[in-house]
C-alpha cells in the first residue's frame, strides 16, 4: 500500500537539467515514478530547434507494474521470452494476473516415449514426473507424439528440465532423465 511520497532534489536524467522525481514508499521500499526535467539546451540543438525550451518526463508504468505483479527485474519488460509474455495475455481481462517467476539458466530438453499402461489418466502422469523428479527441475511437459499398434498405444513426451539456482549439465539431464525412466516402468509404463 501506498504510505508515503517524496519529492527528490537529487534527481539525475542523462538529457535533463534541473531534474525531478517523485518516489513512492511501497512494501517498504522507494519507488521511482513521474522522472522528469527541463530538457539540456543541446539536446533541443542537435534535435534542429535551438532557443526553444522542452520537458521530458516519464510515468514509471514499469515501477508500478513492477509493484503491483512482484516482477523483480525491470528489464524483463523488453524481454521476448515467451515465459514472461505469455502469463500477461489474457482472453478476460478481468481475469487477476499473477506473475510467476522463472529461472534465467539455460534448460535441457529431453524425450521419453512409452507404452501406456491400463486406466492411463494423462493428468496422473504430469503430477507423477512433478512428484518423482527432484524439486523444481521439470519446468515443462508437451506430449509431442501418440502412436498406437497391435491394441497398445505409446505416447511421447517431451520434458523441459531446468533449475532455478544454475545451469544444469548434460550429464546431471541424463541422469534425471535415466531415473524418470526408471520411474515410468514402477507407474506401469514400458519405456520403448
Amino acid at each position: 500500500a501506498v504510505v508515503s511520497t517524496q519529492s527528490t532534489g537529487d534527481a539525475s536524467f542523462p538529457f535533463t537539467y534541473p531534474s525531478f522525481e517523485l518516489e513512492i514508499l511501497y512494501n517498504d521500499e522507494w519507488l521511482e515514478v513521474l522522472g522528469c526535467g527541463i530538457l539540456m539546451q543541446d539536446v533541443l540543438v542537435k534535435s534542429a530547434v535551438p532557443n526553444k525550451v522542452g520537458w521530458a518526463f516519464g510515468l514509471g508504468l514499469e515501477r508500478l507494474a513492477m509493484a503491483m505483479y512482484n516482477i523483480p527485474d525491470i528489464r524483463m519488460f523488453w524481454s521476448q521470452d515467451e515465459r514472461f509474455l505469455k502469463q500477461f495475455r489474457v482472453d478476460n481481462i478481468h481475469r487477476p494476473i499473477k506473475f510467476e517467476p522463472y529461472s534465467n539458466f539455460s534448460s535441457r530438453t529431453r524425450d521419453i516415449a512409452f507404452w501406456l499402461p491400463a486406466n492411463f489418466v494423462e493428468n496422473d502422469f504430469y503430477d507423477f514426473v512433478r512428484d518423482t523428479l527432484p524439486s523444481d527441475t521439470v519446468e515443462d511437459i508437451k506430449l509431442i507424439d501418440n502412436f498406437s499398434k497391435d491394441d497398445r498405444t505409446s505416447h511421447c513426451y517431451r520434458l523441459t528440465y531446468r533449475a532455478w539456482d544454475r545451469h544444469l549439465t548434460v550429464e546431471e539431464a541424463n541422469h534425471i532423465h535415466e531415473n524418470l525412466a526408471s520411474e515410468v516402468v514402477k507407474f506401469g509404463g514400458v519405456v520403448r
